[in-house]
Formats: C-alpha cells, sequence, structure tokens
C-alpha cells in the first residue's frame, strides 16, 4: 500500500519498489519512457506529481511481463492493450515461454530467470531504458575498474554527456559480472565485440534495401526481417556451440 495512509495511489519511487523484486532492470526512466508511449498514463495532482493506482502498477506489470518473457515490441504491446487484453490472463505468460523454448531448443533452461537470461539477449528492440553509470554499476555488480575495462576493451560504450546507458547495455554488462565471477577479464570478450559487430554489419547489408525505402510497410518488413535473423542467429551460436562442448573431455 502506499507509504502515506492519506492517499490511495503510489508515487512513481513507491511503484519502482512494488516492481523491481519482479523486474530487477525497472527504473524510473523506463517508466517515464513507457508514459511517453502511451502505454500507461497515470494522474497527476494538482503539484504535477503523478498518481498511480492499483490498475496502472497491474498495467505496468503486464507491459514489463510481456517485454521480458516475450520481447514484443512496443507497438505490439500497444495493439495488445487497446484490444482489451484480460491482464490477469497473463500472469502464467513465463511458464509458456518456457515451454516454447523447450521445443525449439531441446532442453529446458534450469530456471525461468536462466531462460531470460539466455534469450533475453535476442531482442533488438531498444526499450529506453536510461541507466547514469553509478546504475549500471549497481544493477550489473560491477565495480569501477570492472566498467572501465569494458569500455576500454569495447565491450560497452561510454556514452556522451548528455547520454546514458540504455538496456542493452545492462544486458552485456550483467553476462560480463558473470564471465568476471569465473576469473575471466574484459579483454577475453573482446571476440563478443568482434561478432556482433561482424553480424550487425551483414544483416544490414540484408535489410538495407527495405529500411531505406520511406513507406512504412517496408521499414516493418525489414525489422521483422531484423529480428528473425538475431533470432536464427542464436539458434545457429547455441546447437554450434553445444556441439563443440560435447568432444570435450
Amino acid at each position: 500500500m502506499p507509504l502515506s495512509k492519506s492517499r490511495d495511489y503510489y508515487s512513481i519511487g513507491e511503484v519502482l519498489e512494488l516492481l523491481r523484486p519482479e523486474f530487477p532492470d525497472v527504473s524510473i526512466s523506463k517508466l517515464r519512457f513507457l508514459e511517453s508511449e502511451a502505454l500507461v498514463a497515470p494522474e497527476r495532482t494538482p503539484s504535477g506529481y503523478r498518481k498511480f493506482f492499483t490498475k496502472d502498477v497491474d498495467r505496468l506489470r503486464y507491459i514489463l511481463a510481456l517485454q521480458r518473457d516475450q520481447f514484443l515490441p512496443l507497438k505490439v504491446i500497444r495493439a495488445r492493450l487497446e484490444s482489451g487484453e484480460d491482464l490477469e490472463g497473463n500472469r502464467d505468460v513465463e511458464v509458456e515461454t518456457l515451454a516454447a523454448r523447450t521445443d525449439t531448443a531441446g532442453a529446458p533452461p534450469a530456471s525461468p530467470r536462466a531462460s531470460v537470461a539466455t534469450t533475453r539477449s535476442s531482442s533488438v528492440d531498444l526499450t529506453g531504458a536510461q541507466l547514469t553509470r553509478a546504475e549500471l554499476k549497481r544493477a550489473a555488480g560491477l565495480s569501477d575498474d570492472g566498467l572501465a575495462a569494458l569500455e576500454d576493451f569495447g565491450l560497452l560504450r561510454a556514452p556522451h554527456e548528455d547520454d546514458a546507458y540504455n538496456e542493452d547495455d545492462l544486458i552485456v554488462a550483467k553476462a560480463a559480472g558473470g564471465f568476471f565471477r569465473h576469473g575471466l577479464e574484459a579483454r577475453h570478450l573482446r571476440m563478443y565485440r568482434q561478432f556482433a559487430d561482424r553480424e550487425a554489419t551483414f544483416y544490414g547489408q540484408i535489410v538495407s534495401p527495405l529500411a531505406h525505402r520511406r513507406d512504412p510497410e517496408s521499414r516493418t518488413r525489414a525489422y521483422e526481417t531484423l529480428q528473425e535473423l538475431v533470432e536464427l542467429s542464436r539458434r545457429m551460436r547455441e546447437g554450434m556451440l553445444r556441439s563443440s562442448l560435447r568432444n570435450l573431455p
């Protein structure tokens, strides 16, 4: 419930605390972005402060779950919301997503969290998260030296003065933190940047004819093609890695 008993709504900070146990990466910037995209419309106090009611929190939880578990772009989520899709009917979205991944990957991951961490990187739809340097370090569990090393070796690009780290930066930082805990260093991870840059250039050549057209339909097709290519790449890498690991003693 709200911290103050004199009101029946939540502040944006209270909403953040409600959502973080289930969505650790959520930030005030992310909530503001979802509002700017008209996916949630909190009321305002006379002083201009946001007023989130229970229905608003449920709506945010639904949106964040679809992004995390099904990697849906915002336009698809908006269409679902506008169609009046039942929010309560999607509480089991993670279970359904795990079942689908079992069919395509061959074996289920160890846990829902592991599944999310494995496949989330396939999303190329930026969701507007903005993190300061301190927020990124805290969320990814990195030290100053660790983050600096990732930037020095090109795994992360330090934002400009008026810019911020985004959600993809957080994914990279968290994965790097996991590698660090196994004794690896940033220099050992440079190959991932090289692989990613090569793939990005390759895919760019494929979708460029569509992406440079001005009609919305072509741009949509370019985006969908890019999403499919990224997913196919993920499956290819995973299958080939599993095959190579079978030969280890």
